[in-house]
């Protein structure tokens, strides 16, 4: 029944919905959840809504919500007659209305059916279903065009009881006594320690270490992220090319240099295991257009910013318009959205990279929400020198990615940032500074030298090697002052062995 009748009778390639219907030749109606959250239902015979394209359409909308991808591939295999008389039939109806709208904007075909003049407006998308943005009136249908994005563009995030629940607790107040928690004297220390925690941290996520340079510029970006707009194309061009070696810089999108790029990992004898293709170069421009404009309105939508974040930040590392550095920029785009909407204090940030690399399984399946059900709609080669080739239509794909369990996922990770991580660095600040004060008391060592005590000390538990003992740094110190410094610092961290 529903969108599952109508993707099979038509065959048609689209990501799976989370809901899909079934009519039971007996038994009762019941309602199976799958381990992914997604739904099957089976209703009695009663249910049944009749055998056109347009009842199973209507019942679709009025039981499994919208399904953007699925109409958009459907409406071209519809005849416009047939669908003007649907609509004629019951042009008051709202869900006549709705396919009415949905079918001219997809199709691009003005069907033959009168403007309505009177009657009230209908929403587009249940508000009571998933996340809706400001309503834009389409006074023809009488319909209010209430998306999180556009039509052309639109992540969907549906209402869950988990994030319910993360909504309730109300974060960004919970951000705001955190941050003003911080000893006035350390305040802009521990921004800075943050910044270059943050940086790092998204680095090492690819496996990368940045150089002195490029980690200074990031910081820099990261500082200014609520001060300029990223949401368009010059500004996120520019802004790959401060997070990428310079000669893999992108002078647009890779559009202009044709690139096809995916995510794999080498295997044995030269094989290459995908687990995620990006669009087609010659889409890029038309979805990055699409995805910047809708990531505006999202912005502007009444919304928790946690949600605004993972409905900007995830879709735009699923377009991968870069050659290099989407994920990093993707991370980035975390902090803009959630400094622009004033989540976290002015000038704050919240080293959410740190907790995202300590939970790497956690974050790659909010990546994985996506990109293991795209991957078999893919028809693509693979040759020899790790060059891929689209062989199919893919552009559609990338429109409508579900971000329901990737925002449950972010206020996850925003949550233990804001009660474990960014608590445990202010601490490590604190203890730092009165190690630093008890070292005084034995020895003033050169602060090059005293950094480095503490550095080699901490990641060893709290004493040096017999080889550490020997560098050159601490080679004019006798054996007993060692002890003593070794004692400061595992009294300042609170290391085994600490008075």
């Amino acid at each position: 029944m529903g969108y599952r009748l109508l993707r099979e009778r038509h065959s048609l390639a689209c990501l799976p919905h989370d809901v899909e219907s079934f009519m039971l030749a007996q038994g009762t109606r019941r309602t199976e959840v799958a381990p992914d959250g997604r739904r099957s239902e089976y209703y009695v015979r009663k249910y049944w809504p009749g055998d056109s394209d347009f009842d199973h359409l209507e019942f679709a909308l009025s039981y499994e919500g919208l399904h953007l991808g699925l109409l958009r591939a459907l409406f071209p295999h519809l005849d416009p007659s047939q669908a003007a008389a649907h609509v004629r039939a019951k042009p008051t109806g709202a869900y006549a209305r709705r396919i009415w709208y949905l079918y001219e904007t997809f199709t691009g075909i003005r069907l033959n059916v009168p403007d309505l003049t009177q009657g009230n407006y209908i929403e587009l998308a249940d508000p009571r279903i998933c996340y809706t943005g400001a309503p834009e009136r389409s006074p023809r249908h009488r319909v209010n065009m209430n998306l999180l994005g556009t039509p052309e563009f639109s992540p969907l995030i549906r209402r869950t009881k988990a994030l319910a629940a993360w909504e309730a607790k109300r974060l960004d107040e919970r951000s705001r006594r955190v941050v003003a928690d911080i000893p006035r004297e350390l305040y802009e220390r521990a921004l800075a320690y943050l910044y270059s925690r943050e940086t790092k941290s998204s680095y090492a996520i690819e496996r990368e270490t940045p150089d002195q340079k490029r980690a200074a510029r990031f910081v820099a970006a990261l500082r200014e992220a609520a001060t300029r707009d990223y949401l368009k194309k010059d500004a996120l061009v520019a802004l790959q090319r401060t997070v990428v070696d310079e000669r893999f810089a992108n002078e647009g999108w890779r559009d202009v240099i044709g690139e096809q790029n995916y995510v794999g990992t080498s295997l044995a004898a030269g094989d290459e295991q995908i687990h995620f293709v990006s669009p087609r170069p010659e889409d890029l421009a038309s979805l990055m257009d699409a995805f910047l404009e809708a990531s505006r309105r999202i912005l502007r939508a009444d919304v928790n910013p946690v949600l605004a974040a993972a409905a900007i930040a995830w879709p735009f590392v699923f377009l991968h318009p870069f050659s290099d550095g989407n994920g990093r920029l993707h991370r980035f785009l975390i902090h803009y959205v959630l400094a622009f909407l004033r989540f976290v204090p002015d000038g704050a940030i919240f080293p959410v990279s740190a907790c995202m690399l300590r939970r790497m399984r956690a974050y790659d399946a909010s990546l994985e929400t996506f990109s293991r059900p795209l991957l078999p709609l893919i028809d693509f080669t693979l040759d020899a020198r790790g060059r891929l080739a689209v062989r199919n239509e893919t552009r559609d794909f990338y429109r409508y990615p579900d971000c329901t369990a990737i925002a449950e996922a972010l206020f996850g990770f925003v949550d233990e940032t804001i009660e474990t991580e960014l608590p445990t660095e202010i601490r490590f600040l604190q203890q730092y500074d009165e190690a630093r004060r008890l070292m005084r008391e034995v020895v003033d060592l050169p602060n090059r030298h005293a950094d480095l005590f503490v550095r080699l000390c901490v990641q060893n538990t709290g004493t040096l090697s017999a080889a550490k003992r020997r560098m050159e740094e601490f080679a004019k110190l006798t054996a007993s002052e060692l002890n003593e410094l070794e004692g400061a610092v595992r009294k300042a961290f609170e290391l085994p062995g600490s008075p």
